[in-house]
């Protein structure tokens, strides 16, 4: 008898190590929960990051959040943000890298109306733009898009004055704006300025220098599981809906739904690198092309930035989670 509790206890302990054994690691996404962090919930939801020996922590970020400056201050180990924010926190004395991402290019796009059937004919519009659009794409499309003349306003995070305004093109996300267009009944084009060489890559996942270095093997968990979450949400979204709706309760199915066939209808995830090194992957020539835009639009100085050592690759380049 003595030797079947003592078998019984030992099982117990060894079942409960992992749980007991987890560490402790927090993200924070760039906004409310929506699709567009789908692979992060499915991968909680499904406990691939329990599985991987982490007790992750979710939490949301918003319009007044300042993500940057929370994991600066400790607050977060990664968080979603670009290899294009990294680099320009980076000059101001934070050394953010990023480590993997999650779409293979930007999700910024312009809307316009109908009459806008190409890039020349942005001439002479004028453009509904957020405050970040000035420390990150805006710089890059007065010169390639030809637009250093173009006229501004401020963007309320409300479609109601480009639908008021057939001369307006006003900045979105093509999961998110284009949502708002068609629960309007109204029609508007989507051009993703990606499609026009814009570079960097969208919601990547950034973590400190500092976190890289002290705990790698608990970035290396959280990379490998989320790129798996990713691929798991996208063959069925079920269950990191679940968490998804319970974080942000006004996000409703219908929007859902929409942002996921966006992501796929765009191939956010799943095109470019993607096809051949996986889910996530990051290559130095794209990561290069974003450093070269920031340097020659002086939004960095390269002697404060250098390229090497901005980044790396070695929590990604290998878990080639194919889609």
């Amino acid at each position: 008898m003595k030797k079947t509790l003592s078998t019984v206890a030992a099982l117990a302990l060894a079942l409960s190590a992992p749980s007991m054994a987890a560490e402790k690691f927090t993200f924070m996404t760039n906004w409310y929960a929506q699709a567009e962090h789908g692979g992060f919930y499915q991968a909680q939801a499904q406990n691939l990051y329990r599985d991987a020996g982490l007790d992750v922590t979710i939490k949301m970020g918003g319009p007044q959040v300042h993500t940057m400056q929370l994991m600066a201050a400790g607050q977060a180990d990664c968080i979603i943000s670009d290899n294009m924010q990294a680099l320009e926190i980076w000059q101001q004395g934070v050394q953010a890298m990023p480590v993997a991402t999650t779409f293979q290019h930007s999700a910024i796009a312009f809307l316009t109306h109908p009459d806008v059937k190409n890039q020349a004919d942005l001439q002479g519009k004028t453009f509904l733009l957020a405050a970040e659009a000035y420390t990150s794409y805006w710089a890059w499309a007065q010169s390639a898009l030809k637009l250093k003349n173009a006229r501004v306003r401020p963007y309320t995070f409300s479609i109601q004055p480009f639908l008021a305004d057939k001369n307006l093109v006003q900045q979105g996300y093509i999961t998110s704006e284009p949502f708002g267009v068609q629960k309007a009944n109204a029609q508007a084009n989507v051009y993703p300025i990606s499609d026009w060489g814009y570079p960097p890559y969208g919601n990547s996942i950034v973590c400190m220098k500092s976190t890289i270095e002290k705990r790698p093997a608990a970035v290396a968990a959280f990379v490998k599981a989320s790129m798996q979450g990713w691929k798991n949400y996208l063959q069925d979204p079920a269950a990191g809906n679940v968490l998804i709706k319970k974080e942000n309760p006004q996000m409703s199915d219908e929007q859902i739904a929409f942002g996921i066939a966006q992501m796929k209808k765009y191939q956010m995830l799943t095109g470019g690198d993607a096809q051949t090194g996986g889910i996530g992957i990051m290559t130095e020539a794209r990561l290069k092309q974003t450093w070269q835009l920031l340097v020659d639009t002086k939004l960095i100085d390269a002697a404060k930035v250098p390229f090497d050592g901005s980044y790396t690759l070695k929590f990604i380049q290998d878990v080639k989670v194919l889609p």
